[in-house]
């Protein structure tokens, strides 16, 4: 029960963490195309939106600290086992993201004082700094994951790892999909939800020019990335086929080694029969995706000992909304494109708006089912292959206690942080407009 309540505990932190650290991620790149738009234009509706944005960064900043922090003490509280064995094989990227997450900080701060205060020109820099700073972060926090996932730089003896080579470890294979993967779904699901909220004003306010040029910043951003995302995420598949295949099968729902396997589309695995219930099948689908080869042989979970199998029907799933929230995402994004190439001009027509009014959320639920088929689909390992997540978990019992204490205060800052949003978006609704002087200000 204590090993549930730690895997529950960090599942919460996480789950909790990636949306805040996402928009931390994505918003300073919007504010600074925003930013630049308003230099480039002279237009006061961008300088506002490029400040609405920066103090939005602020808080979500402040928030992902808080989160982040309590991530980093329950790596150690939790799991001693895994940070103290495997501390120094994967502590570089650790310190290299707090370095990243300092210089953030530091031209965060810079951004959001220096205006008028400094130089145009490093004023902008600053705000560069941000949005790099921040993609940085998120680069060298994926490379701990690609590790637990794919482990190298050491060699494994019963006393322990030995020979580490903390570079190799930190560039453990895959790690340029992996990282691409997470940097583009953070763009994505910040850039969709921007969409959704300035779409939803659209529809209740078809005047609010403000939000009609907010729109405009966040769509280039959105549709880019939901059509370069399936790119990349298909590479990361070959990858997963080659040095995960277990993780492959239960994603696939895939209970027999098969040769020119089919793509199943949806169904729900049934663990008591060994089939998968309710597909779609497309015939050597599976096979011509994962190894480019139509007859090739994909490893099913009969391969591998039962008890190195994930939870086959939770990875099943997540992995199946995964791929179904993008697919939608990325057909809309081809309508919008073809309608902005067509009329040439961002669409404003209500079909659009609701498409995105809806789709908004669904770049933070994708963002979220790919995590969980990462993680999910590595169990029961913590390091696939080297330690079991048992085995690392602290033996400080009554874990309970702690859950349910940061669930609360999880909440809380959760409600905190959308009546804050709340807020931010409000003053920018019809009739809450900036006054003369303030908008001047802006410059």
């Amino acid at each position: 029960m204590d090993l549930l309540y730690a895997r529950a505990q960090m599942g919460l932190s996480l789950a909790f963490h990636i949306v805040f650290a996402a928009a931390g991620i994505a918003l300073p790149l919007l504010m600074v195309l925003s930013d630049l738009k308003a230099r480039r234009t002279g237009d006061a509706d961008y300088a506002v939106l490029s400040r609405k944005l920066a103090k939005g960064t602020a808080i979500l900043f402040a928030v992902g600290a808080v989160s982040g922090t309590v991530l980093s003490f329950e790596l150690g509280l939790l799991w001693p086992a895994f940070m103290g064995t495997y501390g120094e094989v994967i502590g570089l990227p650790f310190a290299l993201e707090g370095t990243a997450f300092f210089t953030e900080a530091v031209f965060l701060g810079i951004y959001l004082y220096g205006r008028e205060r400094i130089p145009a020109g490093l004023h902008l820099f600053s705000g560069v700094m941000v949005a790099l700073s921040g993609a940085a972060s998120a680069f060298f926090v994926t490379l701990v994951n690609v590790f637990m996932n794919d482990p190298s730089g050491f060699t494994l003896t019963a006393g322990g790892p030995v020979n580490v080579d903390p570079v190799a470890a930190m560039f453990s294979p895959g790690w340029r999909h992996q990282t691409a993967h997470t940097l583009l779904a953070c763009y994505q699901a910040s850039a969709f939800a921007m969409a959704g909220i300035h779409a939803f004003v659209l529809l209740r306010h078809p005047g609010a020019a403000f939000h009609r040029k907010a729109l405009s910043i966040a769509l280039p951003l959105a549709c880019l990335s939901a059509l370069v995302q399936p790119l990349v995420g298909h590479q990361s598949a070959e990858h997963v086929a080659r040095a995960q295949p277990l993780k492959l099968a239960a994603a696939e729902g895939l209970f027999q080694t098969q040769r020119g396997a089919g793509l199943s589309v949806g169904g729900l695995p049934d663990m008591e029969t060994g089939t998968l219930r309710y597909a779609l099948e497309i015939p050597r689908g599976l096979s011509l995706m994962a190894f480019m080869d139509p007859d090739a042989e994909v490893k099913g979970l009969d391969a591998f000992p039962r008890d190195e199998w994930p939870p086959v029907p939770k990875v099943h799933v997540a992995f199946q909304v995964m791929v179904g929230t993008g697919g939608v995402m990325a057909l809309l994004s081809v309508v919008t494109l073809f309608l902005r190439w067509r009329r040439k001009a961002w669409p404003e027509d209500r079909r659009v708006l609701w498409g995105w009014l809806l789709c908004g959320p669904l770049g933070v639920v994708a963002m979220e089912a790919g995590w969980l088929v990462t993680e999910w689909g590595r169990q029961p390992w913590i390091i696939r292959g080297v330690m079991r997540t048992g085995e690392a978990v602290t033996p400080v019992q009554h874990l309970a206690a702690p859950f349910w204490t940061f669930t609360l205060v999880y909440l809380f800052l959760g409600a905190m942080v959308v009546f804050l949003m709340v807020r931010q978006v409000a003053g920018t609704l019809p009739g809450h407009e900036p006054q003369a002087g303030e908008v001047a200000h802006e410059h």
